[in-house]
């Protein structure tokens, strides 16, 4: 099973603040906000929402296809990426325009505010992807990741005229499509994924029902933060698989980029969507105990000891000849 990943590649710039946001927040003034936070870490690391779960998927062996657009200065991260068994010879280099960055600050509860530029991702829009199914033989599902907003659109209609099974993923995008966009973007996705807030703004906009909008995917795969993963499809019971114990918690950033990337490699190796969300749950895990979205380290004997300790040793039995 060959998947292609498409979504934003950038470089993300960390920061800590050692307070919390809420206690500089005074309620009557929201509309007119002012703030600077004196920070006490910054950490610059490689990012963007197809490159983070490319990378995952490459730590895993599933050999993903990334594309997306990056700019001049993206030959350090390429060769990262390389090594890591990411096939990045669909990325589009970008003539004029850096590569994307995203700046954002987590405070002392875990919560972020974050800013993104676009710069090279602009660019993405021009990729097609007959080129790239036709470059590696075809293509089984296409993750339709964050990205430029019209190439997400342009994506998702060549390969509903194509054939070709894609999912839908609109992470941090969401906030700025309307109603009419996310109906085309989701409208006969094979899988849908989104958190719990981002549930709420899908129904919101699209003024689709939950029922509603599981007529029209295959499976919706929500995620529940600490709480896990939630897998419903329309005519089966739902799945909802719990995290594993987590060692400590460093920075969620790329977290939810980590759990699509054990999930769409769980389905590569064909052992369910239960079983593929606990490997997504799984890597999840590692990350939130990381700083940065691509700084873990997946030895696989500790993953799987630490796999076997929170789903048993049926669900590991499914899991260890794949990851070994």
């Amino acid at each position: 099973m060959r998947i292609a990943v498409t979504g934003s590649i950038a470089t993300d710039h960390l920061m800590t603040f050692p307070g919390r946001f809420a206690d500089q927040l005074v309620a009557d003034q929201l509309h007119t906000v002012s703030l600077s936070f004196l920070v006490d870490n910054l950490d610059v690391r490689r990012g963007g929402v197809g490159a983070n779960i490319c990378f995952g998927m490459g730590q895993l062996g599933t050999k993903p296809v990334l594309v997306g657009a990056a700019g001049s200065d993206f030959d350090e991260y390429r060769a990262w990426l390389d090594r890591h068994g990411v096939d990045t010879a669909s990325v589009r280099i970008s003539e004029v325009l850096h590569t994307a960055r995203f700046v954002c600050t987590t405070d002392a509860d875990h919560n972020q505010i974050g800013s993104f530029y676009t710069g090279a991702m602009s660019e993405a829009r021009l990729i097609e992807l007959k080129s790239v199914a036709d470059r590696v033989g075809g293509l089984d599902l296409v993750l339709i990741g964050a990205d430029d907003p019209e190439a997400m659109l342009r994506h998702t209609e060549e390969c509903r005229s194509r054939g070709i099974p894609f999912a839908a993923d609109f992470s941090q995008q969401i906030a700025r499509m309307n109603g009419d966009e996310i109906r085309i973007l989701l409208d006969g996705a094979t899988y849908l994924f989104s958190n719990e807030y981002e549930k709420g703004l899908i129904e919101s906009k699209t003024g689709w029902t939950d029922e509603e909008i599981l007529e029209r995917v295959g499976h919706r795969v929500t995620t529940l933060g600490s709480r896990g993963v939630r897998i419903e499809h329309r005519s089966e019971p739902s799945i909802e698989v719990g995290c594993p114990e987590e060692e400590s918690k460093v920075d969620p950033t790329g977290v939810g980029d980590a759990f699509r990337a054990g999930f769409l490699s769980g389905l590569i190796w064909g052992v369910g969507p239960e079983r593929a969300a606990q490997v997504g749950c799984m890597l999840a895990t590692l990350v939130i105990e990381t700083l940065g979205t691509q700084e873990y380290t997946l030895r696989r004997a500790h993953f799987m000891d630490r796999f076997t300790k929170a789903y048993g040793h049926d669900a590991a039995s499914d899991v260890r000849a794949h990851l070994s």
